[in-house]
């Protein structure tokens, strides 16, 4: 991992109607580290996710991702960048007329000179690799757990080997042994394809498995980023409350007070 960033976010505004959610932030994502993604409920976690991907819009700043910023390109140049990140949102967002295996074939149908069966095996590659039995390909996203689903979600964000992976609360509603997994999951595969991941989560647990570096959202910016370690010497309340409270124990258990 180095100091390059992969994503760049300066002076970013969002709003809906009257009501601001972000004003003036500023956010990188590095290459090669998982960025953890926190804050208050209403602090605008997923709308900064999305706002990033494209799919929401922006009222003032600038995003840019792997050297573009998006809001400059032409149609052909923005789908060209699209198909270097994956997303994995919170309810997977999966086809539910389609199977596993046909809802990962579909950002595939976008690669040009790609057989039926070359399509079909990548899919199938990428649902293995997301750690889904061999069976799960012909199951219905219906027939799946929440995790099984979270997984195809998983599967299918990374079917066009992407450079950075969005993850929108990979864990939540999973239970501890579940999640757990997930997490490992998550380092596994960045370790393994040199991925950067994106990841917006209020799960402590995952900020200490997964995550090389934390963002915390509030007061509608990015108010601190550092390690875990680095988060429990910031001096605000909420942050405090967060890292330093009842839910937090486990968690930050073993991490020193002082850096």
């Amino acid at each position: 991992m180095n100091g390059d960033p992969v994503v760049r976010v300066r002076g970013l505004r969002t709003q809906f109607g009257d009501h601001v959610v972000h004003d003036g932030l500023d956010l990188d994502l590095r290459r090669g580290e998982i960025l953890g993604v926190v804050g208050g409920s209403g602090t605008g976690k997923s709308v900064l996710l999305r706002a990033i991907v494209g799919l929401e819009a922006c009222q003032g700043g600038t995003i840019e991702v792997l050297g573009k910023q998006i809001g400059t390109l032409s149609g052909p140049d923005r789908r060209a960048l699209e198909q270097r990140w994956g997303v994995m949102f919170q309810d997977g967002a999966l086809f539910s007329s389609l199977t596993v295996r046909e809802n990962v074939e579909v950002p595939l149908k976008a690669v040009a000179g790609l057989s039926d069966a070359q399509r079909q095996g990548l899919a199938e590659l990428k649902i293995s690799m997301a750690g889904l039995p061999w069976k799960a390909n012909g199951n219905y996203p219906s027939d799946l757990s929440g995790g099984m689903r979270k997984r195809a979600g998983l599967a299918r964000a990374l079917a066009l080997d992407p450079e950075i992976v969005f993850l929108d609360e990979p864990t939540a509603g999973l239970d501890p042994i579940g999640a757990s997994a997930f997490d490992k999951l998550i380092v596994t595969l960045r370790d393994a394809l040199n991925l950067s991941v994106f990841l917006v989560t209020h799960d402590l647990d995952t900020l200490h498995a997964c995550c090389d570096r934390v963002a915390v959202l509030a007061e509608r910016k990015v108010l601190a980023t550092g390690t875990m370690a680095q988060m429990l010497q910031v001096d605000h309340p909420w942050v405090h409350e967060y890292f330093h409270g009842p839910r937090a124990r486990a968690a930050t258990d073993g991490i020193p007070d002082k850096d």
